[in-house]
């Protein structure tokens, strides 16, 4: 059954009240017994039922609006695809309506909500850190609903997805930093659950395997924070021990390359005569920052581009059932500046 498709009548239908009976049930108006209402509760949730306007394949045409859900409106890389995104939803007659999670799970689900309450018709979707399970998206995807995933992309088999060569990328900032001649490199990785965190670290990983430069484990952090201070702290921490430190660090985001490069800083350390720094997304700052920051750029704007672009294919084919999913990944760009520069 697609979404909304369920109505007060099939309810009733199905519980042999009348149509009324339901209505009151789900307003939890007094004169229902509870047995009843928990009854047309469940019956409701089973057969995917949305009240009035929110029963979407009820309307008789589209609203030509679809939602966009991001982490973080202030992320310079989501700004640029939000650009792209609307670059081409305003040309096929489409609105946009934006929400962000703020790294929220419980966001995230309040997001997708408002969002079919506004009758969109269809999804973007880059979820957020705290993001681990993906049952909401599966029942979407299981109701045929549209749904394109950017950036950060979930373990869902048939999805359509639009991503950049994040392996690649982190393998080109790290062979960068060997090729600079650096010797011992540690990296500040993303949240352990997204997708994103683990190509970076696959591909940092297999770039020193390939020059035949050993990985050392108490040189990888994951960031679950992302914020310049936890970087701070952790690089303090690391680098007040003393013995053999890292000469390079590769970080998975520009925050935390930020953040490193503060620390090294403070600890009297000269970037990049002793320590290397790379970062990964190419936020505005890299290029303002002492030392400008080398990184890894991301097209946000055509990523936003090709995901509307996909969207809107499968908004306009009206069975979407039984598609098989496609995966569309993108080129990143080594930004080579002083920070690794020597």
């Amino acid at each position: 059954m697609k979404l909304g498709q369920a109505t007060i009548k099939d309810i009733a239908k199905a519980l042999n009240v009348s149509a009324s009976t339901v209505s009151r049930a789900l307003k939890d108006y007094p004169g229902i017994s509870n047995e009843t209402k928990k009854k047309v509760k469940e019956l409701a949730e089973h057969l995917n039922y949305r009240p009035n306007a929110v029963a979407l394949s009820l309307r008789k045409s589209k609203s030509n609006t679809i939602g966009v859900i991001i982490p973080e409106v202030v992320h310079f890389f989501f700004s640029t695809v939000i650009s792209g995104i609307e670059e081409v939803a305003f040309a096929n007659g489409y609105n946009v309506v934006l929400c962000q999670t703020n790294e929220k799970f419980a966001r995230e689900l309040s997001s997708i909500e408002t969002m079919l309450d506004n009758q969109i018709d269809g999804l973007l979707i880059s979820y957020s850190k705290e993001t681990e399970d993906f049952n909401h998206f599966q029942k979407l995807i299981d109701l045929n609903f549209p749904i394109v995933f950017f950036d950060r992309v979930p373990e869902i088999p048939n999805t359509v997805n639009v991503i950049v060569n994040d392996f690649q990328g982190a393998y080109d900032a790290t062979k960068h930093l060997i090729d600079q001649g650096y010797k011992n490199f540690a990296h500040l990785a993303g949240p352990k659950n997204l997708t994103i965190s683990k190509k970076r670290m696959e591909g940092y990983k297999e770039a020193l395997e390939d020059h035949k430069i050993d990985i050392n484990p108490e040189w990888m952090f994951h960031c679950p924070e992302g914020s310049k201070e936890e970087s701070i702290r952790i690089i303090k921490t690391l680098y007040q021990k003393g013995g053999e430190l890292p000469d390079a660090i590769f970080a998975s985001n520009d925050i935390a390359a930020a953040g490193a490069m503060v620390a090294l800083k403070d600890l009297g350390y000269q970037i990049p005569a002793q320590v290397g720094v790379v970062g990964f997304s190419n936020w505005q700052f890299c290029s303002m920052i002492d030392p400008p920051l080398s990184t890894i750029a991301q097209p946000g704007f055509k990523m936003g581009e090709i995901a509307t672009s996909l969207l809107l294919t499968c908004i306009a084919e009206k069975d979407t059932s039984n598609k098989e999913g496609k995966t569309v990944i993108l080129d990143t760009e080594l930004l080579i500046r002083q920070s690794s520069q020597k």
